[in-house]
C-alpha cells in the first residue's frame, strides 16, 4: 500500500467533528438524563470513595474522571462534573478541527478519556453500539495522531502505516461482523430477504426519506436486502487485497453505504464515524487526484501491459462476486414485468458450515496483511540514515509494533470464543477501558407487522386523556419524521427500543414517569423545548400511563397505528406501585446511598403488578440491578 499520510490527516481531522457532535449533543440532554432530578441521576451511581484508597486504584475500578473532582477540591455535583466534561471535550475538540496543531495525540487521549469517563456513568442511554465504536476509533486516535505539542512541526514516522493499519481491521470488524450476524441469528427477515422493508420503518428515529423508501416496489426493496449483505459479507475481504483499485473500490462502496445511512436514517454520528473508519482504503496518490495535485506520468509499454493484467484481475474479481451474488441469492430477471426476482439459495446450516470454514482464514488475513505493515515498517527504519537516527526510529517502531499487535490479539479475543484462557484474561483486565468491542450491528428485525411505538398520556382527573408529543419519534399519524442528524436524541431512541421489550425490561422508564409526574423541566425539555407543544406545560399532570401502538407507513399518509396493549399501568405520585418500582430499582435520591435503602417494596409491588420483583435480583449495586435486566447493558454490541 502506499503513503497514507493524507488519508490519516483526514481521519483525524473527521474525528475531531465527530467528538464536537457528539459531546455536544450529549451536553444538551445531561440535565435531563443525569441531573439530580433527571431520569437516571447520575449521583445514585457515586462509588463510596475513601481519601486512605489511591487515587489510581479508583481510577483502575472505576475509570472515569467523575470521581477525582471532590480530590482536586471543586465544590461541585455529579451533574455539573459531567456538563464540565461535556463542555471540555466539546471546546476540545472544536479547536482541533480549526487548528491542525491540536490534533496530536495528547489531546486524542483526552478527548478519549472525557467520553469514556462519562460512558462509564451512563448506564443505558450511553451504552450504544456507536458509543463503544467512537471510544475504540478515538483509541486508535491516539496511536495514530502525532506528538505535535511535543515539538514544532510534525514529522513522518515509519510505524504510521502500521497503526493506520488498526483502522482498516477496525472498519472490517464493523462490517463483516454486522453482515454475519444478519444471517447468524436465524432472523426470518433477513434469509426471506424483506429485512430493508421492515428497517426503514421500524429504526429508531425514522426520516422523511425513509419513508419515501418504504413506498418502493417490494421487489426492489428485496435487491436492497441482498446488496447490503453482499456488501457487509464479501466486499470487507478486499479491504486486505493487494490490488490498490479493489481496495478504492470497497471505500467507494462502503462511502456510499455511509452516505445513504445518513440520508434514510437518524443515526447521530455513526454515519459519519463509519465514514472515517473508510479514509484507512485510501493512499495519498488517490487523495491528491481528488484534489487536484496529481500528475499524470507516461508509462512504458511493461508498465501498460501489467496495468491492463491488473485491471482485468479487477473485474475478474467483481465478476466473481456478482456470479456469486446471482447465484447465492436466485436473481432472475423478469423482462415483461420489468422486475427482478430474488431468493435465499442457501440454508442456514450451510451459512453455518461455511461460518466455521472462513473464521480462521479471516484472522489469518489480517495476520498476514498486519505482519506485512510491520516489516515494511521495520525496513524503513533499518534503511533510514544515520546510527542514532535508526536507532531512534526502531525504538519507536518496537514500542508502537507491540502496542498494535496487543490491540489487534485483543480484538480477534473478543470477536471469538476459542481463544486461550490467559488471553481471555487479559481481555476482561482492559473490558472496562472499552478498548475493543465485539461488533454486531442491526442483526435482527424485532417487527415485521408495523414498528411499536410507546405514547405517554397524561390526565388531570383520570378521564381525559392528553397525548405527550416527542419531538423526534413518532407520534400524531400526520406528522412527518424529523432530520435530526447528527443530533442523537438519547430518550427518543432508549424509546423506541423500550417498545420493543416489556416494560420490565427497561427500569429507567419508571424514573421518566416519576419526574414527568413532578413535572421536572429538565426532563420535559427532553421531551419538547417549545413549552407550547407540551400540554402539561402550566402544571404536571395528576396521572400517567403509557399505551402500546403499532404505527405503519402508509401511501397517503405519513403513518397509520392501531392499538396494541397497556405499556405502563396508569400511576399518580404516592401510588404503591409507583413507589414500589421507584424502590426496586433504586430510583429514588436520598441522603444515604442508594444501595442501603430500604428493600421493602419488592414483594408488595409484586402482588399489585406480577413480575415486577424479577426486574433485578436484590444485593447489586444501582448499575448492576438496572442491568440485570438488560441482556445488553453490559455488551453494548448486543444493543439497539
Amino acid at each position: 500500500m502506499g503513503e497514507t499520510r493524507l488519508p490519516r490527516h483526514m481521519f483525524l481531522w473527521i474525528m475531531t467533528i465527530i467528538y464536537m457532535f457528539a459531546f455536544a449533543s450529549l451536553y444538551v440532554q445531561i440535565p435531563g438524563l443525569y441531573g439530580n432530578e433527571g431520569v437516571l441521576p447520575v449521583l445514585q451511581m457515586e462509588p463510596h470513595m475513601s481519601d486512605s484508597k489511591p487515587v489510581f486504584e479508583y481510577l483502575r475500578e472505576h475509570p472515569s474522571l467523575l470521581w477525582l473532582m471532590p480530590r482536586l477540591g471543586l465544590d461541585l455535583d455529579a451533574q455539573q462534573v459531567m456538563e464540565l466534561l461535556c463542555l471540555t471535550g466539546a471546546l476540545l475538540s472544536l479547536g482541533a478541527a480549526l487548528l491542525e496543531p491540536l490534533r496530536d495525540s495528547i489531546t486524542f487521549f483526552c478527548l478519549w478519556a472525557l467520553y469514556l469517563s462519562l460512558c462509564q456513568v451512563g448506564e443505558e442511554f450511553l451504552h450504544f453500539h456507536w458509543d463503544s465504536l467512537l471510544l475504540e476509533a478515538g483509541f486508535l486516535a491516539v496511536l495514530i495522531a502525532p506528538l505535535n505539542l511535543l515539538r514544532r512541526r510534525s514529522v513522518f514516522r515509519h510505524h504510521d502505516a502500521m497503526t493506520f493499519w488498526l483502522v482498516r481491521w477496525l472498519l472490517f470488524r464493523v462490517t463483516f461482523g454486522s453482515g454475519v450476524a444478519k444471517l447468524a441469528n436465524h432472523c426470518p427477515s433477513w434469509w426471506g430477504l424483506t429485512a430493508a422493508k421492515h428497517m426503514v420503518e421500524t429504526q429508531g428515529i425514522p426520516s422523511p426519506l425513509s419513508w419515501f423508501l418504504r413506498q418502493l416496489p417490494d421487489w426492489y426493496l428485496k435487491l436492497v436486502t441482498v446488496s447490503i449483505l453482499v456488501m457487509e459479507i464479501a466486499v470487507p475481504f478486499l479491504y486486505f487485497a493487494p490490488i490498490r483499485y479493489l481496495r478504492l473500490a470497497a471505500f467507494y462502496l462502503q462511502a456510499a453505504c455511509q452516505v445513504q445511512l445518513m440520508l434514510y436514517g437518524n443515526y447521530g454520528f455513526l454515519p459519519l464515524l463509519s465514514l472515517a473508519l473508510t479514509f484507512s482504503l485510501l493512499d495519498d496518490d488517490h487523495v491528491s487526484y481528488w484534489l487536484g495535485h496529481s500528475k499524470r506520468r507516461a508509462k512504458t509499454w511493461p508498465q501498460t501491459i501489467t496495468s491492463l493484467i491488473v485491471l482485468l484481475m479487477d473485474l475478474a474479481v467483481f465478476a466473481i462476486i456478482t456470479y456469486g451474488t446471482k447465484v447465492l441469492f436466485t436473481l432472475e430477471i423478469d423482462w415483461e414485468a420489468k422486475t427482478i426476482s430474488s431468493k435465499t439459495a442457501f440454508t442456514q446450516q450451510q451459512f453455518e458450515n461455511w461460518m466455521k470454514l472462513v473464521t480462521v482464514p479471516t484472522v489469518w488475513v489480517g495476520i498476514l496483511s498486519l505482519t506485512w505493515e510491520v516489516v515494511a515498517a521495520m525496513l524503513g527504519c533499518v534503511c533510514v540514515r544515520g546510527f542514532l537516527w535508526k536507532l531512534w526510529g526502531l525504538v519507536q517502531w518496537a514500542v508502537f509494533a507491540s502496542a498494535v499487535v496487543a490491540v489487534f490479539t485483543l480484538s480477534v479475543v473478543s470477536n471469538t470464543c476459542q481463544s486461550q484462557r490467559e488471553l481471555q484474561i487479559d481481555y476482561y483486565l482492559v473490558e472496562r477501558y472499552r478498548l475493543v468491542s465485539a461488533y454486531r450491528l442491526d442483526n435482527k428485525i424485532n417487527s415485521v407487522d408495523g414498528r411499536p411505538e410507546i405514547i405517554l398520556e397524561g390526565s388531570m382527573d383520570k378521564n381525559t386523556w392528553t397525548e405527550i408529543e416527542f419531538m423526534y419519534k413518532p407520534g400524531k399519524v400526520d406528522v412527518a419524521p424529523p432530520v435530526v442528524t447528527p443530533h442523537l436524541p438519547r430518550l427518543d431512541w432508549q424509546m423506541s427500543q423500550a417498545a420493543q421489550r416489556t416494560a420490565e425490561h427497561s427500569p429507567w422508564f419508571t424514573g421518566l414517569v416519576h419526574r414527568l409526574l413532578h413535572g421536572n423541566k429538565d426532563v420535559v425539555r427532553l421531551i419538547q423545548t417549545d413549552s407550547v407543544q407540551y400540554p402539561f406545560s402550566q402544571a404536571p399532570p395528576g396521572y400517567i400511563r403509557a399505551r402500546l401502538y403499532k404505527y405503519l407507513s402508509t401511501p397517503k399518509a405519513w403513518w397509520r397505528r392501531h392499538f396494541v396493549e397497556e405499556f405502563y399501568p396508569t400511576v399518580q405520585l404516592g401510588d404503591p406501585i409507583l413507589k414500589a418500582m421507584l424502590s426496586q430499582h433504586r430510583l429514588t435520591v436520598t441522603g444515604a446511598p442508594p444501595w442501603s435503602q430500604a428493600r421493602g417494596w419488592g414483594s408488595y409491588a409484586s402482588a399489585w403488578w406480577p413480575g415486577l420483583s424479577p426486574w433485578g435480583p436484590a444485593g447489586l449495586s444501582p448499575k448492576e440491578r438496572r442491568g440485570a435486566a438488560l441482556p445488553w447493558a453490559h455488551h453494548p454490541q448486543e444493543g439497539p
